[in-house]
């Protein structure tokens, strides 16, 4: 089957088969940040926005992506990299493979609500496993990302 969608920006035409994940074609076309860690949507390794909003690509058929737009973190790297930063300042990235997982997440949950509480982060959140911390370093990192957003993208330690 035929399947055409826009990833990252740039339209792509493709011949897949019918039972192919939307995991399995954004890695084929290059988007390596996106990683499987469980293949039962118990990680979140694989988001993706599909149309703005985050979706697990390694239960998702390619198919159902048909016309619509995709976005990786290699499509949001300004996001990504100004976020991740705060991240990184924490000390929470410690074997890095559930970063972008988690990033994608936290770009989602900023879009949604520039300004959200512990309790709505930790809801957002729930869906990432990172077995290297116990998730403080990534709500510290959040907090100072609230923050340094708060004074305009003016920095306490930035």
């Amino acid at each position: 089957m035929i399947v055409t969608m826009t990833l990252n920006g740039k339209k792509i035409t493709d011949e897949i088969a019918a039972d192919m994940t939307l995991f399995t074609f954004v890695r084929k076309h290059g988007c390596y940040s996106v990683k499987c860690g469980c293949e039962t949507t118990n990680c979140g390794l694989c988001t993706v926005f599909l149309d703005g909003t985050p979706v697990l690509s390694c239960a998702m058929l390619a198919a159902r992506a048909e016309g619509r737009r995709v976005e990786t973190l290699e499509g949001l790297q300004k996001e990504a990299e100004e976020f991740g930063s705060f991240i990184a300042d924490q000390g929470a990235e410690q074997c890095g493979f559930c970063n972008p997982g988690m990033i994608m997440n936290a770009i989602a949950l900023f879009r949604e609500n520039p300004e959200p509480t512990d309790e709505e982060i930790k809801q957002y959140l729930a869906g990432n496993l990172c077995r290297c911390s116990g998730y403080e370093g990534q709500l510290r990192g959040m907090h100072a990302f609230i923050e340094y957003k708060k004074n305009g993208g003016a920095a306490c330690g930035k």
